[in-house]
Formats: C-alpha cells, structure tokens, sequence
C-alpha cells in the first residue's frame, strides 16, 4: 500500500497540473475536493512540497500579490508549479494501475483525478476496486454469519450498516464501469473522436 506522503504528492501534483497554486491555495483546493484530507494541515502540506521542489518535480517562485486573506505586513507568498519532470512523474503515476491504486489510502485521490487519466486506466483501477470491495463484502457477511447469536443488537446494527455501504459502493463502481466501457465501444465505433484522455491536462 502507498504511504500517506505519496497519496500527498500525487494529490498535489495534480492540483498544479491544472494551475500554478500558493500554498493556501492549494491546500483550501485539496480540503475542499478530497475528503480524505479534510483535516489537512500546512504541518504536512510543506514539508511535502520542500520534497516535491527538491526532487525537481515542483519549483517555487514569490508572489507580490498578497492572497486576499492576509493582512497588511504579511510576507509574500510562494507560488508552485509544476516542473517538465514532475509532469512527466505524474503522468507515470496516473498511468499506473496496480493494487496501490485502488487501496483505501489512494483510490479517492486517483478517482478525483480520472479527468487526467486514460479511459483504459481508468477502467483496470475501477475493476480492481470492485474486485476489492467484493471481497470485503464476503468477508463482512461470514463475519455476520458467524457473530449473529453472540453480539448484542447495536453492535449487530453497526454491522449491517457497514455491509450496506459496501454493497452501495458495488453498485456505484458497476454504474462508473458500465459508463466507462460504453464511453471506449462509443469511441472504437467513431475513430474520429479523440481518443486518450477526456480532456486535456
């Protein structure tokens, strides 16, 4: 499974693909857009882009316009974007498809960037997700086969609401792979549409 710092750094890389961000900015984006870092903070936030700009994939320069938050007297603040080499990084990560990429810690991050990413690709980490879920979801129901008559109702109900939201999690990823498939037919039926990417990174 990938690290929280890599799932960071792809996360990042993608929100300056898009655009040139300062910090604040990048992170408000990064709230507001993934949920699984809501709680974000600029004590994990730097020391990634630090990495990020030392390894080439990111380089910062200092605006004079303030962000219109600050006060007066603030210092200025430092624009990222994204290096030739941290585009060609990216583009390597989100063209990758194994299990890291349809974990718990990385699949919302890669799904919030599908628009960056090739239909094929697409396809293989949302199949590998299902397959994911499937299991858990066979696991839950032995688990509740087993534990039916020693645990008491609440602890029982809980059960069954995490069953429901992985059988509403199934459904979903049939519904985006059944759309994702029609989008490749449609395409392969009509060489003249664009093929690749949805839209241009």
């Amino acid at each position: 499974m990938r690290s929280k710092s890599t799932v960071l750094e792809t996360a990042i890389l993608g929100m300056l693909n898009d655009s040139p961000l300062h910090g604040y900015e990048l992170r408000k984006r990064l709230n507001l857009v993934l949920g699984s870092f809501r709680a974000l903070s600029y004590g994990s936030l730097y020391p990634c882009l630090k990495s990020l700009e030392a390894r080439g994939f990111i380089s910062g320069h200092t605006s004079t316009e303030a962000p219109p938050h600050a006060l007066s007297g603030k210092r200025a603040r430092i624009v990222y974007e994204l290096t030739a080499d941290g585009k060609e990084h990216l583009q390597t990560v989100l063209a990758s498809s194994g299990p890291a990429a349809w974990e718990d810690e990385s699949f919302d991050v890669r799904f919030a960037f599908f628009g960056q990413t090739d239909a094929e690709t697409r396809i293989r980490i949302l199949e590998g997700r299902r397959s994911r879920m499937n299991e858990r979801l066979e696991s839950i129901r032995e688990s509740n086969t087993r534990a039916v008559e020693r645990l008491d109702e609440y602890t029982l109900e809980l059960q069954r609401h995490g069953l429901e939201q992985v059988e509403r999690e199934v459904r979903w990823l049939d519904g985006l792979i059944n759309t994702e498939r029609d989008r490749v037919r449609s395409k392969s039926k009509d060489p003249g549409r664009r093929s690749g990417r949805d839209k241009p990174a």
